[in-house]
């Protein structure tokens, strides 16, 4: 039997984490991935955690609206945060089904100065990446964490393991 999972997105890099985490959590298990465009519902950069956990949520709503006969609904949102004159990023998950809801926030990390600035003069994380790093269209490969990191965690890893701590109340239902 296959489950079907649809994810609030095209980004090949966001199916490609959703793909792994359900891989890992579930390995006996056969899935058909849907990756579709839906509104988050919130800002195109969210600018506080409650934003960018709202947009993860309401992309896996609306999933669940265009495909009811789904098994697994799920939407990611990366967000920023100021705190202490730094900018902060990171990212949710939201899997809902008919019976469960399961959520999870990544690690966070400091964005250098230059890429916060950009962001605070209104910029998208992934174009402030690209302009500062001279990359294109980063955020659908190794995004700001790839960059940052030299690739030691890339986008992908990054929400794979997220995915994987919002799928707990799914393998742990006893206890949800």
């Amino acid at each position: 039997m296959h489950h079907q999972i649809v994810i609030g997105s095209r980004n090949p890099v966001k199916i490609e984490a959703v793909r792994q985490g359900f891989s890992r959590v579930f390995p006996a298990r056969t899935f058909w991935f849907e990756g579709v465009a839906v509104p988050s519902g919130v800002p195109d950069q969210p600018m506080n955690d409650e934003d960018t956990r709202r947009g993860a949520l309401n992309r896996a709503i609306a999933c669940r609206q265009l495909f009811p006969t789904g098994n697994f609904y799920v939407g990611l949102e990366g967000g920023v945060e100021e705190k202490n004159g730094d900018i902060w990023a990171f990212a949710w998950m939201a899997i809902i089904t008919d019976q469960k809801q399961g959520e999870a926030r990544t690690s966070s990390f400091k964005l250098p100065p230059k890429i916060a600035e950009l962001i605070r003069s209104g910029m998208e994380l992934g174009d402030a990446d690209d302009q500062v790093f001279g990359t294109h269209n980063s955020k659908q490969k190794g995004g700001a964490v790839g960059l940052l990191t030299h690739q030691l965690i890339d986008r992908t890893a990054y929400y794979r393991e997220a995915i994987i701590l919002a799928l707990i109340p799914f393998v742990q239902p006893e206890f949800y």
